[in-house]
């Protein structure tokens, strides 16, 4: 498959969405046996018994049985690896069940189900990107992130049984001490495992520009000396540790946004920037920003536009970006990751404009 064929299909499966987490994603990096993931995905369908509403549960059920069914005609990975997408388009009813082999290795094994399909991994092998990886850290708390071009991507969530305060009991503090400060090191370790396994490929293919740390307090120091993570990953353990309250999706913003000097570049914080200069503008009511489809292509037809801001699912998002390039204005896409994407397309329809001067 084609680089550009496989731009083709991952534009048609960002249009895909669902109510409810009933979309599969299947990553199959190449060595991994397809009897080993027919197993997990039969796992997961034997756990879709628990889903309580009918239709989200069939709807998941179908997905993995598609999936399996196509995997078991399969004898062996291709040397790339696989990638399978299932589910139903909520917006138009049409069935898929997709398999591809990519033009590139898969680098991770992934599998979820979730109100849209994953290709981020896919989106990897036909742009080149600088990514970062992100990691919060608490003494049994752990997300594991990646930020690649302007999106936020979860990819992992752990957690470590170790207890809290002791307060009473037959052990001393001193035995009770070591016991938690070797389940808090084994924890760390299953961490950095995970850390080598999700990033190692992004620093083998050159991709992978640093890695940002967060988390509460102290811990954060502690883990970065673990000898579990690879020395070549801690090489690129920006010095900056970030203070970060909580975890998942919130967490992995969070630490980005705390972390934007380091990373003043990168597209996701120049948007974070863009979208910051035009609420400040919008406040002051200064007449330096624009919205509405007609006023905005005014302005830019006149050469009083600094940049665009425009929703990524925005109508004639086509056009108004060959139009800005002809010009030579910036664009500024925003993906339904941003947290101002639904403020954007609810309040502007999805485009704004920041100007150099004030129009009449």
């Amino acid at each position: 498959m084609s680089k550009e064929e496989l731009k083709r299909i991952i534009k048609n499966l960002k249009t895909w969405s669902a109510h409810a987490t009933t979309l599969l994603s299947l990553y199959i990096p190449p060595g991994r046996p397809i009897p080993d993931v027919v197993n997990v995905l039969r796992q997961e369908l034997s756990i879709t018994e628990n889903i309580k509403l009918k239709t989200t549960k069939t709807k998941v059920q179908t997905a993995l049985e598609s999936a399996i069914d196509r995997l078991l005609r399969i004898p062996k990975t291709p040397p790339n690896g696989l990638v399978i997408f299932s589910g139903i388009n909520e917006k138009t009813g049409e069935s898929l069940t997709l398999v591809i082999e990519p033009p590139e290795e898969v680098g991770v094994f992934f599998y979820r189900t979730d109100k849209f399909f994953h290709t981020e991994f896919l989106e990897d092998m036909v742009e080149e990107s600088d990514v970062y990886g992100l990691v919060i850290i608490e003494r049994d708390e752990a997300t594991i992130g990646l930020l690649k071009n302007d999106k936020i991507i979860l990819l992992d969530e752990l957690e470590g049984y170790i207890p809290g305060k002791h307060s009473k009991g037959g052990w001393s503090q001193r035995r009770f001490d070591r016991v938690i400060e070797e389940l808090t090191e084994e924890f760390f370790k299953s961490v950095a495992e995970k850390i080598n396994n999700y990033f190692m490929p992004y620093l083998q293919q050159n991709k992978l520009k640093g890695i940002i740390i967060g988390g509460p307090g102290y811990m954060k120091h502690d883990f970065i000396k673990s000898d579990a993570i690879d020395y070549r990953l801690k090489r690129l353990i920006l010095p900056e540790l970030i203070d970060v309250s909580t975890q998942s999706i919130p967490g992995l913003k969070e630490l980005v946004i705390r972390a934007k000097d380091l990373l003043k570049q990168h597209s996701y914080i120049r948007i974070f920037d863009a979208i910051e200069e035009f609420k400040t503008h919008l406040a002051k009511d200064d007449g330096l920003i624009t919205y509405g489809e007609k006023e905005v292509l005014e302005a830019i037809n006149m050469g009083a536009v600094k940049y665009l801001i425009v929703t990524e699912d925005h109508e004639k998002i086509d056009a108004i970006i060959k139009t800005a390039e002809e010009k030579n204005i910036e664009v500024y896409v925003v993906n339904n990751e941003i947290p101002e994407y639904e403020w954007l397309k609810k309040t502007f329809k999805g485009l704004v404009a920041v100007l150099r001067y004030q129009l009449s």
